[in-house]
């Protein structure tokens, strides 16, 4: 990207370090010269936001059917641009905006802005919250400008920034029924996961999720095909034949392992399951 003497632009590229769920690539701000583009371009990998700090500009973002459509973007407003998003993004001719701007990924960076409800398709951040909406702009531009600070340091500005994102945009509650649903599934498979080896019900899956048992039948058997006790039934099984290949505990040791304290209920699991009791499974797969 030019510099204008006229019109600044500080950016920096985020020391990299062992983060993973959520880091940051790129950041700066940039004082824009009359009609200056940015584009047309695609992103790489990474979620790219920009902030309107000042001034005016045009946003044409090119939406999951094709169809570009136009942003108009003034002071105080933003627009979040996804890994592979082809898009446009102009000063207006006689107030030219300042904004700043921050790229960043992870693992959990896409739920993280499914939480603000922008979306592909509507990228534009408006926000709803003047309080919430000054502590983002406020981390957004500490982190601006204080690239020299140590990355942990950084890192902790960037979570308030997207806490106060999150918060403030005015399409956080317009979220979609499918997100959430998405958020419950997600929510739900990972608590099995996590303890398949107790004596976990159906009843504390939908308590820890905080919804109705009959709701987590149906967000299961719609995503899945399975219903929940069947997707813990079969997680239990294939844990199982990880331990059957890959240790030496008996039947009833690994039994209890899984989540069966019956060791009966377990065999006929396993069978119906794998098509044969646990040892001749074993002894086939050797």
């Amino acid at each position: 990207m030019a510099k204008f003497p006229n019109y600044p632009i500080t950016e920096t590229w985020f020391p990299q370090s062992s983060f993973y769920e959520l880091t940051v690539y790129h950041f700066g701000r940039h004082h824009c010269p009359p009609n200056y583009s940015v584009g047309p371009m695609m992103t790489w990998d990474h979620y790219l936001f920009h902030y309107i700090i000042s001034g005016k500009g045009t946003l044409y973002s090119t939406g999951d059917s094709g169809i570009v459509r136009e942003f108009s973007l003034s002071p105080g407003q933003g627009f979040m641009i996804w890994p592979g998003q082809m898009c446009t993004y102009t000063s207006d001719g006689k107030e030219p905006w300042e904004y700043a701007w921050i790229e960043f990924d992870g693992t959990r960076a896409k739920e993280m802005i499914l939480k603000t409800g922008l979306q592909y398709n509507h990228p534009m951040y408006i926000s709803k919250d003047t309080k919430n909406q000054n502590l983002m702009a406020k981390e957004l531009l500490w982190i601006v400008h204080n690239a020299h600070c140590p990355s942990m340091e950084l890192m902790g500005h960037f979570y308030i920034f997207l806490s106060g994102l999150i918060q403030s945009s005015s399409q956080h509650d317009m979220i979609s029924t499918v997100n959430q649903q998405e958020t419950h599934l997600q929510k739900a498979i990972d608590y099995i996961r996590q303890n398949y080896h107790c004596n976990l019900t159906i009843q504390e899956v939908a308590d820890h999720c905080g919804v109705h048992r009959s709701y987590l039948f149906q967000i299961f058997t719609a995503s899945l095909g399975l219903s929940p006790l069947q997707f813990l039934i079969r997680y239990r099984i294939r844990k199982a034949g990880e331990l059957l290949r890959t240790t030496g505990y008996s039947i009833g040791e690994i039994s209890a392992l899984v989540g069966y304290p019956n060791q009966m209920n377990f065999v006929r699991a396993f069978k119906r399951l794998m098509g044969a009791p646990p040892l001749k499974w074993k002894k086939d797969s050797e």
